[in-house]
């Protein structure tokens, strides 16, 4: 399925594309399942606003889980048949996901975890990768308060889990019965933060010390939340910090503020082989229980990719939006 415009309104089309030939470094792989991301909207509905779009004709679609056709050249840790999972295109001049094939740099892949489906698998890559560099960033800890902004949200509901996993004392910002379910469902304390103002749940959960660990994944004005739901010396990170902000609170704090821009490797091809070393500790987490994605309950075809998109960017969506091929 191809954009052969963007903007708001704008539709996938049906196409016919050769096969890809696979390169030196590479694997080719047949898609099986693909998620919807934030960044895939936004490249949809802003095209050449932002930086990374492809070139029109484009095949959107980031992350993926597979089974490996064949590997080209200097490739030795995956073979054909391989069920693997990755975040690996759809952006500058890799092709993306929405097809049934997709060649992918070797380095931007993993073994899909075991225990779960190609759907399941497919709705991780990016948020998972997100999550885990804004933790690993903060150097997170075991017996630190980590409060994670967004809890049920793509990114969150896995920073959440991931976070429980290194040993934190995690607590998590949402709102409405179904995403507190969500929160504490994943043991977590969950706080209703329209209910509750940053100083009550500091006051109540800190002692007013305020957490070791903030991960901010909402943005906007969550960025002085968290400097202000941040300890002394504190780590913040964001996946969302396009903001324009006075940094007097966080200089007078002493806090340290990591921004996570997880798509600099396939943007850059820096350090590619980092996303793949991620990508298989995550497996291993998932296949040791220790981690779940959260699915948004309606399926998609690929030839229903349209309405998957029109579904994320609703604000609906419960968990990742998932396209099945």
């Amino acid at each position: 399925m191809i954009l052969d415009e963007y903007g708001d309104n704008t539709e996938f089309k049906p196409a016919d594309l050769d096969k890809p030939a696979v390169k030196p470094g590479h694997v080719l792989v047949r898609i099986a399942a693909t998620s919807v991301n934030t960044v895939d909207t936004m490249i949809q509905r802003m095209g050449k606003d932002l930086p990374l779009s492809p070139d029109l004709p484009a095949v959107l679609g980031m992350d993926f889980a597979g089974t490996i056709e064949e590997v080209g050249d200097g490739v030795v840790d995956f073979a054909p048949g391989d069920e693997v999972y990755g975040c690996a295109g759809g952006l500058a001049d890799l092709q993306g996901t929405l097809a049934e094939y997709m060649v992918a740099d070797a380095r931007l892949v993993a073994h899909k975890p075991k225990s779960l489906s190609m759907r399941e698998a497919a709705a991780l890559p990016l948020v998972a990768i997100t999550a885990y560099e804004g933790l690993a960033r903060a150097n997170v800890q075991p017996g630190q308060k980590v409060l994670v902004h967004g809890g049920a949200g793509g990114v969150g509901h896995v920073a959440v889990q991931l976070a429980k996993q290194f040993g934190a004392d995690v607590y998590s910002t949402g709102t409405g019965a179904e995403k507190i379910d969500i929160i504490e469902g994943y043991g977590a304390k969950a706080i209703d933060y329209r209910s509750e103002p940053v100083e009550e749940y500091v006051a109540k959960h800190t002692g007013g010390a305020g957490f070791d660990v903030v991960f901010d994944t909402i943005g906007g004005a969550h960025m002085t939340t968290s400097f202000e739901a941040a300890a002394l010396n504190g780590q913040v990170s964001s996946t969302v910090s396009l903001v324009e902000l006075d940094l007097s609170l966080a200089h007078f704090k002493g806090l340290s503020l990591h921004v996570v821009f997880m798509l600099i490797p396939m943007l850059h091809d820096y350090k590619r082989e980092e996303h793949g070393a991620i990508l298989a500790c995550l497996s291993e987490i998932v296949d040791a229980g220790g981690l779940r994605p959260l699915l948004d309950t309606p399926r998609y075809t690929l030839g229903e990719v349209g309405r998957a998109y029109d579904r994320l960017a609703s604000g609906q969506a419960i968990g990742k939006v998932v396209v099945e091929l």
